[in-house]
Order: C-alpha cells, then structure tokens, then sequence
C-alpha cells in the first residue's frame, strides 16, 4: 500500500497560493568618504571666496555703508535711487549695445571661418590652430598692444593713405572709441565660437549637401536652408553664451580706453568697481545685485532653452 506525502503548509499562507520570496530592498551606493574630504576644501574655497562675498555685498546694498565703518539700513532706497541715475542708466546702455554688436560680429565671422576650415581647403589643421591662438592669450595684453596700433599704427597708415577718418585715433573719439571695443573683444571670443560651429558642421551628414548639389541648390541656398537649420542649436548656444559673456566685459575695456573718453565708454562692470573708491559702495552693491540678476536671468534662459528646444 503506497502511502501518499503531502507538503507542509505555512501557518499564514492560504490554501492554493504559492508563497515566494520578496527581493532584498536594495540600497543606495554611498559615496566613499575619500571623496567626501576631497570635496571639502573646494567647497570651503568657493563658499568663503564666492558665495559669503555675494551675500554681503546684497546685504550691504540695503545699507549706506562706504566700505569701512558704521552704517545705517536704508532699504530700497540705493534700488530707487539707481533706476534714475544717469550715469548707471547710460553704462547699461553702452555694455548692452556693445554687447549686441559684439554678438553678431563674433557669430558672422566665426561661422564663415568654421565653414571655410571644414571644407576641402589645405592646411586647414595648421590653420584651425592659428585661428585659435587668440582664445589663448590675455584680455589685458590684447588690450595694451590693440592700443598701440589704434593709437599709433592705424593713424600712421591712414595719414599715409589720406584716409581722413582714421587720420586721429579712434580711442580719443567719444562716438567711435566703442568700435575698437568691439572689434578687440570679438578678435579675442571668434576662435571659442569658431570651434563650436566646427563641432556642429561634423554634425551634419555630407550626403545632404550632394543630394542638393545634385538638384542645383548653390551654397547660399545650401547655407540658408540646411546648414544653418541643422546646427541652429549651436547658434542659439553662441549667441546666448556670448552675450552673457560681453555684458561682463572689462579688463579689455581697461587696456583700450579705461572708460573714457570722459565717460563714453565706462561699461557696467566699470562703473561698480569705481564704488570702491568713490565711497558709493552700497550703492554700487545694489547695482551688482541688479546685474547679477540680468546675468542669472540670461543663464536660466540658456539653460532651459539648450535642454529643451536647442537641437544638437
């Protein structure tokens, strides 16, 4: 006679259901303190050097503090005050349009030139570097030795020419010192731009320009209906990049013309350094908090625009 085993059951377990085993909950990998304690010196350094100086420099903008000393609160009084300077009114006027003029030079002339060393050219690897040389080198010296040849150089060569204009520095010229502003401040920011449009021009599939080649599209057509829809990403990263960049523009401004003449070129930057020594330093504070808000504005503006709508 067999007899017949039966499976044992488990108290909680209901008939007809078959138990299984849950997974071990699994938990988060922590971070080995090694890299905890190396994090912490570079954390100490940027809070002491970049962030307590930020927040008291906003605190002493509600004050009337020069500086040094005692001070009293005044509340918005340096904000109201500012919106009807003439002085801080006319030095956002002058860096928002150096600015703007700086950004489309620097996009023109490093997009032609990153066109011109992706095409089939010789020595373009030799040239790419030579183009580059400039992103290299300081602001301050750029600065100093384009003063010389706006000041001696080009004078010279226009009186030798009969050239009326450039005859007289430009530098000592009230409406035409911002030129040389711009032209130096985009000689330095091309080759940075230059290289981005060469990372976008890899990007675009050469099959697409002989397939237009083929239907008779010439390069401008080429230009402005497949090269620049396909690196528009890249564009859009240049032209906010740079922007943001030339509104913070000084030493350049410094070597060329140190604002002047008179006050004709004294950009923002300028004008809130020049609190440190004027005694308006709340004041200039206050206006450091409101250009730090444009700049933090534009970078939000960045950030969400080449994450979200930018192609790349």
């Amino acid at each position: 006679m067999t007899t017949a085993t039966t499976t044992p059951r488990t108290a909680d377990a209901p008939t007809g259901v078959t138990t299984r085993s849950r997974p071990a909950p699994r938990h988060k990998p922590r971070a080995d303190r090694v890299y905890l304690w190396f994090l912490l010196p570079t954390l100490v350094l940027f809070t002491l050097s970049i962030t307590m100086p930020a927040v008291m420099g906003i605190f002493y903008s509600f004050t009337d503090s020069v500086g040094f000393g005692e001070f009293n609160f005044v509340g918005l009084n340096n904000y109201l005050v500012m919106f009807s300077d003439p002085a801080i009114l006319s030095s956002y006027g002058f860096t928002i349009g150096v600015a703007l003029c700086t950004v489309i030079l620097v996009n023109v002339v490093a997009l032609t030139l990153a066109i011109g060393l992706t095409s089939k050219i010789r020595a373009k690897t030799a040239l790419r570097t030579i183009f580059v040389m400039p992103m290299v080198v300081s602001g301050i010296i750029i600065a100093f030795v384009f003063q010389f040849i706006f000041a001696n150089t080009v004078p010279a060569a226009a009186q030798a020419l009969q050239l009326g204009v450039l005859e007289e520095s430009i530098l000592a010229d009230p409406d035409l010192a911002w030129i040389s502003i711009v032209l130096v401040t985009a000689w330095q920011a091309v080759p940075q731009a230059m290289l981005i449009y060469i990372a976008g021009l890899m990007t675009v599939p050469r099959d697409v320009y002989e397939a237009s080649a083929i239907d008779g599209a010439s390069a401008w057509k080429q230009l402005r209906s497949i090269t620049l829809p396909l690196i528009s990403g890249f564009v859009l990263i240049n032209v906010i990049i740079g922007f943001k960049d030339f509104l913070g523009t000084y030493e350049i401004i410094v070597g060329l013309t140190d604002g002047g003449p008179g006050t004709s070129t004294r950009s923002v930057a300028m004008t809130i350094f020049s609190g440190f020594d004027n005694g308006d330093y709340a004041y200039q504070m206050a206006n450091s908090t409101i250009f730090f808000l444009i700049t933090l504005t534009i970078a939000l503006i960045q950030l969400r625009l080449t994450r979200g709508n930018a192609r790349i």
